[in-house]
């Protein structure tokens, strides 16, 4: 719902998933990332000091995470 408009013009509509089958999937995937890296949290001392940094450490976690 809250998105640019980026699945109606990628995705077919008959392709498009509409309910909470997946809302837990997704839920314990951000849990596991803001459990796991302290920069995602909202008050922490741990943070990155440039996008590209913080785009490094989220990447380097989900490719270790997910792929290995």
């Amino acid at each position: 719902y809250a998105t640019t408009g980026s699945y109606a013009r990628e995705v077919p509509s008959e392709m498009h998933l509409t309910g909470k089958i997946f809302t837990q999937r997704i839920e314990r995937n951000n849990l596991t990332l803001r459990t796991r890296i302290k920069r995602l949290a909202r008050k922490t001392i741990c943070f990155s000091r440039s996008i590209e940094l913080h785009e490094k450490v989220i990447g380097a976690f989900i490719e270790r995470h997910h792929f290995n």
